[in-house]
């Protein structure tokens, strides 16, 4: 089959089929990838770290007789690791790192099938939630390439929504999957706590806030996906509790009607951006044309002690990546070697005592009791995904005299999404709008501890009665 014309914007399950029916090749695939990296890049910045030879290799080879058998994927260049293969963390400090071993979750991809294009774009250390490092450049968002893709897995969402591939890998630590797929028009889920093994490098990110998974066009990807990837690593601090049934099976069924509480203001009440209101409204709308029964209520959280304790574990966690970067580099930590925002948080980070990281992470948990009880009343938590449409590039710089200022800024982009990351629930952002400059806006839905089968469910009824896989963004392929 020459070209691509014919599988545009076909997701990975799809893609998979046609390979396994030799309807087209592994290798045919992962060329007309490499086309699109090459012909849309210039305009992305989405992958920063190219494959093309390994990906060739794999593809002319024995591909493992997995469910996305021949299907070219990208990594994003933070946490998960490619052996052979440099792993920048978005920092130049890190630029002639190449790790000697595939991480688990990397290994658990090859063994579905897919053969890996390259790595995706990410903010230095993966701090914030636009994907503008100063060593990798800004990546920009195939809807409009003057804004942001989100962050921090924002090479990976580019490249999902402009048709490069089906599918990619992110991680989320503050919301960095769902950010981006609201930015770009994508699925995007973040799995409960430990679902996927952060083995062998990794026991339990930032004390758990950290889960990897996937951004994808179609729902019932994600949904085998995970089945794929997720699963206990001797070794793990502990483990999610177990799907009673495949994630693809969970897609096909029917979610009954449930209980979805719904909630247009920030946690401590704060106005959002009206557009992000407005699809709130209209999400609600739909979901009770589902058969849904909808409540206007929050869980009750004091989100100034929950950013405090957020800011205590990633200021340590920059801290600790810091110094980990020099003693492997032999380099000692220098303010000019970083971003002005990492170096403030390493700063904050090292005055932070051991006292301080425990009493955060006491509060998180505290918080995490006080909304496993409201879940114990519905069985869903539906907010907008972002606080408001994506953010034009530099909208987050730092400014010399006050390294914090778009740290701080970035709060009121992102009121939602950290709280699933305190609580280790699982959360998805779908696109179910879009505004009047054609942008999307995600909308988020969270569910109980475990409980990725409810989110998918609902996802897959969403995808039906309002699909969103025609909708193509201005850069694509």
């Amino acid at each position: 089959m020459k070209g691509f014309a014919q599988l545009k914007f076909l997701d990975a399950t799809a893609l998979a089929g046609l390979v396994k029916n030799k309807k087209v090749k592994a290798k045919e695939l992962v060329e007309t990838t490499i086309e699109h990296i090459e012909k849309l890049n210039p305009q992305l910045n989405a992958v920063v770290t190219p494959m093309y030879d390994e990906a060739m290799k794999a593809a002319k080879g024995k591909i493992p007789a997995g469910p996305f058998a021949g299907v070219p994927f990208l990594v994003k260049d933070l946490v998960a690791s490619c052996k052979g293969v440099r792993m920048t963390f978005g920092t130049k400090n890190m630029k002639n790192y190449v790790p000697d071993h595939d991480s688990e979750l990397v290994r658990r991809y090859r063994k579905a099938g897919f053969i890996i294009v390259g790595k995706t774009n990410t903010p230095e250390l993966g701090l914030t939630p636009v994907t503008e490092s100063k060593f990798l450049g800004p990546c920009r968002n195939p809807w409009d390439t003057n804004r942001t893709p989100g962050g921090s897995s924002g090479g990976s969402a580019a490249a999902v929504a402009a048709g490069i591939v089906p599918a990619a890998h992110g991680n989320d630590g503050g919301g960095s999957i769902r950010i981006p797929a609201s930015c770009c028009g994508l699925f995007g889920l973040k799995p409960t706590r430990a679902r996927n093994s952060l083995a062998p490098d990794v026991g339990d990110a930032m004390s758990g806030l950290v889960c990897e998974h996937v951004l994808t066009r179609s729902v019932r990807d994600s949904a085998a996906i995970l089945d794929a990837t997720r699963g206990y690593v001797p070794g793990d601090p502990y483990m999610a509790p177990e799907p009673v049934r495949p994630y693809a099976e969970e897609v096909k069924k029917k979610p009954g009607r449930l209980r979805i509480a719904y909630f247009a203001q920030t946690l401590d009440g704060e106005e959002i951006h009206a557009d992000c209101a407005k699809a709130l409204e209209d999400a609600a709308r739909l979901c009770r044309k589902l058969g849904h029964k909808l409540t206007q209520k929050s869980p009750i959280v004091d989100r100034k002690i929950l950013g405090r304790a957020f800011n205590v574990i990633w200021a340590a966690n920059c801290a600790a990546t810091i110094d980990w970067i020099a003693e492997i580099s032999g380099r000692k930590p220098n303010h000019e070697d970083y971003e002005p925002l990492t170096w403030a948080l390493y700063e904050q980070g090292k005055k932070f005592t051991s006292g301080d990281y425990l009493t955060a992470v006491e509060k998180i948990q505290g918080i995490s009791r006080g909304v496993a009880r409201f879940f114990m009343d519905f069985d869903i938590f539906m907010t907008p995904t972002l606080g408001e449409p994506p953010l034009t590039i530099g909208e987050l710089d730092a400014t010399p005299d006050d390294p914090l200022k778009g740290w701080r800024r970035s709060a009121k982009f992102v009121p939602f999404t950290p709280l699933c990351n305190a609580t280790g629930q699982p959360a998805m952002s779908v696109p179910l709008c879009w505004n009047e400059q054609n942008l999307p806006i995600g909308i988020q839905f969270v569910g109980r501890y475990g409980d990725e089968a409810t989110l998918f469910r609902l996802a897959a009824q969403l995808e039906k009665a309002r699909p969103w896989a025609q909708r193509i963004p201005y850069v694509s392929v």
